[in-house]
């Protein structure tokens, strides 16, 4: 028989999960955020930077394809990464969604909890190195327990991540139900399609003290908030997390049965708009992993119903991806590069190669595409 002696180290079995009870979490306020709404916002009427002649072009083409996508009723999608809103653009956007131009607004996780903190606290980002050092990094409180009460509050009502977190900002907070009430949902209809919504938000009232009634969250900036300007133009908005890929796991009240919920409903939503890219335009901008590994798998589910339908695959769109690196030194518009070739693996560019339609890569500053795109839209 096997002993082990007290001295010894315990080893951890393969049911041994780490205890997220035991985190402890920090005021947000008192976090020492290096970027604040007031120095990064840019206003729309303002002039744009100076871009390269080649990158002026790529506008341009961009800029009749968007419109040429919109007569005729088709998509024009946004998937970006969270810079694209760090470096300022939010009321930008919001002047493009206003106007229709945007159809389908996407990004990560990332890119919404910057959102809900400048539309909150005002500002947002930390230095990674010295907070994870301390065991500090992402463990704020009233970040991690809003967005999931948000996603919690909308998951009740079959919404997704990010029409419930547009709400929750927009509307600055939510109402929760009697714990009495959702414990009668579960007893009495426990196949309902809500019930997994439901059971989750009665364990978090027990477990993290939220009571029923209104919960006021006054959001002082929600002007920078691109999620709130979404959900107040009606735009359809998802966002696509990846369990522990965000700070929200750095709380307590962490929960990826209510992240994933809300992301499946973002995911379907997602795939709708795909169903409309016929001729459409899709920006991927500054989004090197998520926007073309969820456009991929889309296109793939659109496909195979259209097929089992009788109906062609997804033709005429055009894709502009925006990113500061060079593209690997490779020409896109010549096909995919030889493994050989570095710029094989550059994945923001090789998957969207593949997707159908014309892919345009587009080497340039992401606020100073978005701007530029903004205006000559308004112009044309």
């Amino acid at each position: 028989m096997l002993r082990v002696a007290l001295s010894e180290p315990t080893v951890p079995t393969l049911n041994s999960m780490f205890d997220h009870s035991r985190l402890r979490v920090f005021p947000l306020a008192e976090r020492k955020s290096l970027t604040r709404v007031e120095e990064i916002l840019i206003d729309p009427a303002s002039t744009p930077p100076v871009l390269s002649e080649a990158v002026s072009q790529q506008v341009a083409r961009a800029v009749a394809d968007i419109r040429s996508a919109r007569e005729r009723g088709a998509a024009v999608m946004l998937v970006y990464g969270a810079h694209l809103l760090r470096n300022g653009t939010s009321l930008i956007l919001d002047r493009l969604m206003e106007q229709g131009w945007l159809t389908h607004l996407a990004t990560n996780g990332a890119g919404t909890i910057h959102d809900w903190e400048y539309a909150w606290l005002g500002r947002s980002t930390e230095k990674v190195e010295d907070n994870v050092a301390t065991g500090t990094f992402g463990t704020w409180d009233e970040t991690g327990r809003n967005i999931h009460l948000a996603l919690l509050a909308g998951g009740l009502g079959g919404a997704g991540y990010g029409e419930s977190l547009g709400r929750f900002i927009a509307e600055d907070g939510c109402v929760l139900p009697p714990s009495e009430e959702l414990a009668m949902l579960l007893g009495n209809f426990p196949a309902d399609p809500l019930a997994p919504a439901a059971a989750d938000l009665l364990v978090a009232m027990h477990r993290h003290g939220l009571v029923e009634g209104r919960h006021d969250v006054v959001h002082r900036w929600k002007h920078a908030s691109i999620l709130a300007s979404a959900y107040r133009h009606g735009v359809p908005f998802s966002v696509h997390p990846g369990i522990g890929y965000d700070i929200v796991a750095c709380h307590p009240m962490f929960n990826g049965a209510v992240l994933g919920r809300a992301a499946e409903v973002d995911f379907k939503r997602f795939a709708s708009a795909v169903e409309q890219l016929d001729g459409g335009v899709v920006l991927s901008v500054g989004s090197a992993i998520m926007g073309p590994q969820v456009f991929e798998k889309t296109l793939s589910c659109v496909h195979n119903v259209r097929r089992q339908d009788g109906r062609p695959n997804v033709q005429g769109h055009s894709i502009y991806v925006v990113d500061l690196q060079d593209g690997g030194g490779w020409d896109w518009t010549q096909g995919e590069p030889p493994k050989s070739n570095a710029a094989y693996y550059l994945r923001f560019c090789k998957s969207y190669s593949r997707m159908g339609g014309a892919m345009h890569y587009v080497q340039s500053d992401n606020a100073a595409f978005i701007h530029t795109l903004a205006r000559a839209l308004e112009a044309s």
